[in-house]
């Protein structure tokens, strides 16, 4: 028996064409697996995460422990944590070393935001002699490592009476060549019109700053922010070199009383410092996670 293949016609003579609507639906190519399909995925992450906080968690259960269940390798808390807390924070006066730590860290990170800020300014919007070749001289200063100028900068510090002082702490780290590198590039990323419109309107350079890159800048001083904050924090070489008063030291410098406690070499007050000293870094970068982000444009937003 024949197939009948001959197309569908109107009486008018025009061939009718099947809807779209009632074709059969064929499922795309990006089509959503299930959850059922997606576990090897979560699997995989989930045992790629506890691998990467497992060093933390090892930490905070031997601050749980005296030397006895360490070197037994116990993996479940113990009951030494209260008797830890008491050495770390009166014996050996970790909540001094943890301000110090904070006042260092945030005037530093205000101070490089500033400055950072003014470096952007002037290297964008402002016109004066060699400014390309200023440029590039600041940025030949982040291949630069701190530790081949630090003899001749404690020299300096030392010789200002700055020596077991905050401003000695600070004041050598106020600049910095990242942020003025990270500032230049994000107002030259902004229209060339909003200068012309300030200079129309009369604007100083500094209201320019303040009314119209400041408020177009959060997130960018965000990102600077945090990882300055996180620079200053884990300073070590510095302030064992400039601070010898053990009052005045950070709490990097801090953490190493702590392995000695007792007598003998303990480890759980020295977990339970170190976890205690990671808490202020951690709630700055939660608080400012989301302009961290964006801040470098890995916000798909931006």
């Amino acid at each position: 028996m024949a197939t009948d293949t001959t197309p569908l016609t109107s009486p008018t003579g025009i061939r009718s064409v099947p809807s779209a609507r009632s074709a059969p639906k064929r499922p795309l190519l990006g089509h959503r697996k299930s959850r059922a399909d997606r576990w090897p995925t979560h699997l995989a992450l989930g045992v790629v995460c506890f691998i990467v906080a497992f060093p933390l968690l090892y930490a905070m259960i031997v601050a749980t422990q005296g030397n006895t269940e360490f070197f037994a390798n116990q993996i479940t808390p113990g009951n030494r944590l209260g008797d830890n807390f008491q050495v770390v924070w009166r014996d050996r006066n970790l909540g001094g070393y943890l301000w110090n730590s904070t006042i260092q860290a945030v005037i530093i990170t205000v101070g490089k935001t500033i400055t950072a800020l003014l470096c952007g300014l002037a290297f964008v919007h402002l016109r004066f002699p060699f400014k390309g070749p200023i440029f590039w001289l600041v940025l030949v200063t982040l291949m630069m490592p701190t530790e081949i100028s630090i003899l001749a900068l404690f020299q300096i510090v030392a010789g200002l009476g700055w020596a077991n002082s905050m401003l000695g702490l600070t004041i050598p780290f106020l600049a910095s060549a990242t942020g003025a590198f990270l500032f230049r590039q994000h107002f030259a990323n902004l229209p060339s019109d909003l200068s012309e419109a300030a200079q129309l309107d009369g604007a100083k350079p500094l209201q320019f700053l303040f009314r119209i890159l400041l408020p177009l800048s959060w997130n960018v001083i965000g990102a600077l922010a945090v990882i300055q904050f996180l620079y200053s924090w884990n300073m070590y070489l510095w302030p064992l070199l400039i601070i010898s008063e053990q009052s005045e030291q950070v709490v990097q410098i801090g953490l190493g009383t702590l392995r000695n406690t007792g007598g003998g070499q303990s480890y759980g007050p020295l977990m339970l410092g170190a976890v205690i000293a990671s808490i202020p870094p951690t709630l700055v970068f939660i608080g400012l996670q989301k302009q961290f982000l964006s801040g470098f444009s890995i916000n798909a937003e931006k």
